[in-house]
């Protein structure tokens, strides 16, 4: 149908535009470690370590990370080295805010979904309640991502939806937390039926009025958990 993009398996399958194959290769690899949390917000990257890791040379480690850095998952301080972004509360209020703005766009503009279309969104709802049947966290938040940009992919705002690509993937380390709660968990897979049933209609100010009650959810009950770490983070040892 006009306006779909091709099906991804996974939020972090396509390497960095414009970077060569081995530093595109780098970059995927470590933003997989950090959405997946095998690298923790605060922790050291060490280039050497990683060159050994991944099998190359330091050069392209230092080009991925710049990247990285670019893009908010990483932070450098001169003369000490890597380590990953850790987000304070007001820069992930204002991943939230961007998202509010953006994602009502993004739905808005979306072509009204065949049946092919709306099987691909159920079988990635399905991969999501499935996750969530096994109490697989990790992946269920990647595929909680990829239930999402199989719609958002479908609009034809491609800088729009690139950007909310890098909103969300700066966000996903902390969701975690959020999903450990049974009741959190299931309150996404019914919202995602109900988006699901907005799409069959083709009602898309329905589905931007649930996205909306979806987001905040999700910010809400991750927002607790910054909040509970910078509490930490700042009370003197006893």
């Amino acid at each position: 149908m006009a306006g779909q993009s091709p099906k991804r398996s996974s939020p972090l399958d396509d390497a960095p535009v414009g970077m060569g194959r081995v530093a595109g290769r780098v970059v995927t690899e470590l933003e997989r470690m950090i959405v997946t949390g095998e690298l923790l917000p605060g922790q050291p990257i060490r280039q050497e370590l990683m060159a050994e890791r991944l099998g190359v040379s330091r050069l392209p480690i230092r080009e991925g990370l710049r990247h990285l850095t670019a893009e908010g998952l990483v932070a450098h301080v001169p003369n000490v080295g890597y380590t990953v972004a850790r987000l304070e509360q007001s820069e992930f209020d204002q991943i939230y805010l961007m998202r509010a703005a953006l994602e009502p766009e993004v739905l808005r503009s979306l072509p009204r979904f065949g049946t092919t279309d709306l099987e691909d969104i159920r079988e990635s709802a399905a991969a999501v309640a499935a996750a969530s049947d096994r109490a697989d966290l990790l992946d269920m938040r990647l595929k909680n991502q990829a239930f999402h940009f199989a719609m958002f992919d479908r609009s034809l705002l491609r800088l729009v939806v690139a950007e909310l690509r890098r909103l969300w993937t700066l966000a996903m380390p902390y969701h975690a937390v959020y999903l450990f709660d049974p009741a959190a968990r299931e309150r996404v897979l019914t919202e995602h039926d109900a988006m699901i049933d907005a799409l069959a209609v083709g009602d898309n100010e329905r589905l931007i009025a649930l996205m909306a009650e979806h987001r905040h959810g999700g910010e809400s009950g991750t927002a607790m958990v910054l909040q509970t770490g910078s509490q930490a983070a700042h009370t003197p040892p006893t």
